[in-house]
Order: structure tokens, then sequence, then C-alpha cells
């Protein structure tokens, strides 16, 4: 699925955080596509600049390395957002980590909190930041990446689905405190084939496409694209929403 530029987003900018690859990085594609100026966020130096390269240079798209849950690195990302570009429309919540697989009675209580951590509380916390900065003053829209894994039982990666749980909740909560200025609303894929995923479906693609009505996995722009929906105007009257992005998969009894 290619790009399709619109402009609908011209004169606005984005934070996406964990953009270096993946999804985070097809969110940004789409968004730069549409118009948008970007800053991506990420561990690694070098793949963000990579990153910013392959999304048009620093006219359109910076970067900023460091790890997402560091208050410092949240709070000098958004100066520096605002320094380069004057504005944040918009922030995506993309970042999320799972360090463990297996039953819950094994899980390493040291690596739920940094989970939670990372995937909810660092969710928070980019907001509360953007918020302070341009939106509680300005409005703008917020999409968190949740997963279907929050939404059914999901054996292995059952402690990662509760946390996408918690963030699913969150973008209810937040919604409901934030609006009418602040729109915030989550998209929840199924198996996306990035590196992030690759243990669920490395050596066993079409085995693992079978169970999915549309016969095949997700692309990451397949979630890029119902991103850029949900912070465009066209999504004005929807807020508090997770929206499933899962080629049918829970439809047809998946995950559990």
């Amino acid at each position: 699925m290619a790009d399709r530029p619109t402009g609908r987003f011209t004169g606005r900018t984005a934070i996406v955080t964990g953009a270096s690859r993946g999804i985070g990085l097809a969110v940004a594609r789409r968004l730069v596509a549409d118009g948008a100026r970007v800053m991506i966020t990420g561990r690694h130096r070098p793949a963000l600049d990579e990153a910013v390269a392959d999304l048009g240079g620093a006219a359109v798209a910076l970067g900023s390395a460091g790890n997402a849950a560091d208050p410092d690195h949240q709070a000098a990302t958004v100066a520096a957002t605002l320094d380069a570009f004057g504005r944040v429309d918009f922030l995506v919540n993309n970042t999320g980590i799972n360090p463990v697989y297996g039953p819950l009675m094994e899980l390493d209580p040291a690596a739920a909190r940094k989970i939670v951590d990372v995937n909810c509380i660092a969710a928070i916390c980019w907001l509360q930041q953007a918020h302070r900065a341009w939106m509680g003053d300005h409005g703008g829209a917020v999409v968190n990446v949740a997963s279907v894994a929050g939404l059914r039982p999901a054996p292995g990666i059952g402690f990662y689905g509760a946390s996408k749980a918690m963030l699913a909740h969150l973008t209810e909560e937040l919604a409901v405190e934030l609006g009418p200025r602040v729109r915030v609303n989550g998209v929840a894929p199924a198996v996306v084939r990035t590196r992030f995923a690759t243990a669920l479906y490395a050596g066993r693609e079409e085995q693992v496409a079978a169970a999915y009505p549309l016969g095949r996995l997700g692309e990451p722009q397949d979630i890029g694209g119902v991103v850029a929906f949900l912070l465009s105007d066209d999504a004005g009257w929807i807020t508090g929403q997770t929206v499933v992005v899962d080629g049918g998969l829970l439809l047809a009894g998946g995950l559990g």
C-alpha cells in the first residue's frame, strides 16, 4: 500500500516516538506524505539519522535520540520540536517493549515494572510534556499504539498484553479529561511484519497468516494510514476509541 499524499497536515507538526523503523517510521512517512513535519525518537542515533534521511531530511523531519521513558529526553524532545517547527499538533505514542515471553507465573517483576514504565507511564508523560508546551493552549490530537494482545488473552505475551490493555484504558481516561481541545485515540494492531514482531511469525508466516480472514499479516503502512486518519480532521468527532487493525483476526477467534 503506497502513501497517498493529501496535504491535509500542511503546516502541522507531529512527535512520533519509537520511529526509527517499523510501525513508527511508517506513521512518520504517512504524516510527511500528508504535509506534516515530524520529530521522531528512538534509542540509537545512527538509525534515527537514516530514518530522517528516508523521510526527506531536516526540512521535514528531525530525530531525537534517547530512552522514551526518560523525563529529560521527553522534555528535550518537545522543546526541540518547538524550536525547530514552532508547534506540536500531534503526538503518536508508539514506543513499546516486550522483553519477556512465557507464563505469568514465571514473570520477572523487574521486567514487568519496566514494561509498564515504557508502554504506559511514558505515554502519559509524553502527553503531559506536549500538553504543557502546546496542546493545552492550542489543541491537538494523540494516538496511542496498543495491541490486540490487550483485548484478548495472549498466552506467552500476557503481561505485554496487560500493559496494552492499560494503555487502551488510559486512552479513554485521557479523552475524557482533555476534551474538547485534545482528542486521544488508539490503534490495536495484530501481528505486523516488523523486526519487533519477528518472533511471532518467523519461519511460519504462511501458517500464522492463515488465521487472518484477510489472508496476510499486517504491514507497517496499514497502521500508518489508520493513525493518520485518527489524527486528521476527518476523525474530528472521534475520541477515546482504540481501533482494531487486525485483518479480521479477532473476529475469527484469534489469540487465546
